[in-house]
């Protein structure tokens, strides 16, 4: 049965977003996740290719490339603490307000990181002050996609929050082509250059993005579910508070499902990048930028496959799609490893493609709408910075890690990381059959999604229910405000 309510947030819609405020927030929402992640590919890419020498020179190949990815795992290990900070914060203060601290914590950070000294240039400091900007970057990174998230669900018309919520997600592929094109073109000439000037410019240009963020995100209304607590003084004090007190089983299950995903995403984007060059092309004399050009391509499928993703929720429902590119991801696991190991590199790169491009990043688009609708609408922002930036250590942070250790541990062999990424994968597999349909619920609802189910009054339109093709609920070309477009 089709729902009677108006096509954006049903009864709460707010009366003053226009197709114009949509617009610029969905593009402030992508910029800012491109940002995120284009500081993001940066690191791992120089994690695997060569921060190893840059700053921890005195360590053999395989010590150094564990120390560069502990940094690494560091930025991931703080990012729930920004997580808590920043998500309570836009909970009381507003979402566009958050994003705009955010987006300039993280991006300084990385700026600054194009500025450090190296190992040979100040010896110990110079791993000290990598690790403390790794450290600022997570903590505003902590609440950015969280932010960008939330805000776009909380935009969105009702039928099509999939796909307008995977946009930002969309941004990831943006910021992870740029980063993985500026390595690939520094690459060509002649590897050593990144040990000279040239690896900082990467670094640097994040200045310029952030300027560009900022000047947009600054011209964003509030978005409408907070713009309606916000008058109606139902703002909590104490989110945290109050998601640890109602919102527990939903936060686990946002950890769940975020296990295969995110997991996937950093092996494939650092660990993968890092054994295909280290270990499968050991032997080869000139393998070129293997691992830059593999992440070009997978970003490439994964700005289609995010956004398809989307709307595929909107019309199935956000937990089938979701299940079905993380078993997907679980039937590649062991073929992609297989085929990495071979030394092939046009399989290689296919290979990564596809695993990271659809299978991982398939989950992202999926994700997009589904985290902020499980949560109600006065602590929404922090349950999907807690749930997300946890389940970022547990799963994405510590992954190459792990695996840099399994490397050592079992002779450079493949088989125990593809074991342990299936692992991961089988854990999403099964939190989906617990996770409750969400797809359309009211956002202006103060419960969780899955209390609405337990108490039999859920609000999420029927995964079921094929009739609900997604439609456009604007008019291109005028200012109607949404709430009043039929």
């Amino acid at each position: 049965m089709t729902p009677t309510t108006p096509e954006h947030h049903g009864p709460t819609a707010h009366p003053d977003i226009t197709e114009k405020d949509l617009r610029r927030a969905a593009l402030a929402s992508t910029l800012g996740s491109a940002l995120e992640y284009y500081d993001f590919a940066l690191y791992s890419l120089a994690s695997a290719l060569i921060f190893s020498q840059l700053f921890f020179t005195d360590a053999d190949p395989a010590t150094g490339r564990i120390l560069a990815f502990a940094t690494y795992f560091i930025g991931f290990a703080v990012r729930p603490i920004g997580g808590l900070f920043f998500g309570s914060l836009g909970d009381r203060i507003g979402r566009k307000q958050v994003l705009l601290l955010t987006v300039l914590l993280m991006g300084g950070a990385s700026t600054l990181i194009g500025l450090l000294p190296t190992y040979q240039q100040v010896g110990l400091w110079a791993p000290a002050l990598l690790i403390l900007l790794r450290i600022a970057q997570g903590f505003g990174a902590g609440a950015e996609q969280a932010g960008a998230a939330t805000l776009m669900t909380e935009y969105a018309p009702r039928r099509r929050r999939g796909f307008f919520a995977s946009l930002p997600f969309m941004g990831i592929q943006i910021g992870t082509v740029i980063a993985a094109l500026v390595f690939f073109g520094l690459l060509i000439p002649d590897e050593t250059v990144l040990h000279g000037w040239l690896w900082r410019v990467p670094f640097l240009a994040s200045a310029v993005l952030i300027a560009v963020a900022v000047w947009i995100r600054s011209t964003l209304k509030e978005s409408p579910s907070f713009a309606k607590l916000e008058a109606r003084e139902q703002i909590e004090e104490q989110p945290l508070r109050a998601l640890l007190r109602t919102s527990r089983p939903s936060v686990l299950r946002g950890i769940g499902l975020r296990m295969a995903e995110n997991g996937g995403s950093s092996i494939y984007q650092a660990l993968a990048v890092s054994y295909v060059v280290t270990v499968a092309l050991a032997n080869v004399e000139n393998p070129g930028p293997v691992g830059a050009l593999s992440l070009v391509c997978a970003a490439i499928v994964g700005a289609v496959t995010v956004p398809v993703a989307g709307r595929l929720t909107d019309r199935y429902g956000r937990i089938p799609v979701y299940r079905g590119f993380a078993v997907l991801q679980l039937v590649l696991v062991f073929p992609t490893w297989w085929v990495m190991s071979t030394g092939n590199v046009p399989a290689t790169i296919a290979a990564i493609s596809v695993a990271l491009g659809i299978g991982a990043w398939g989950m992202f688009g999926a994700q997009g709408a589904l985290m902020p609708e499980l949560f109600g609408a006065s602590h929404r922002y922090t349950g999907v910075s807690v749930a997300r930036e946890t389940s970022a250590v547990i799963a994405g942070g510590i992954a190459p890690l792990v695996g840099s250790l399994l490397l050592s541990w079992f002779a450079n062999s493949w088989v125990p990381i593809a074991i342990y990424l299936a692992v991961l994968t089988v854990v999403t597999i099964a939190t989906t059959f617990v996770t409750p349909e969400t797809r359309g619920r009211d956002l202006d609802a103060e419960e969780d999604a899955l209390d609405e189910v337990r108490a039999g009054r859920s609000t999420a339109l029927p995964s079921s229910d094929h009739n609900l093709h997604p439609r456009a609920a604007t008019r291109p070309g005028t200012e109607q405000p949404l709430a009043a477009q039929p």
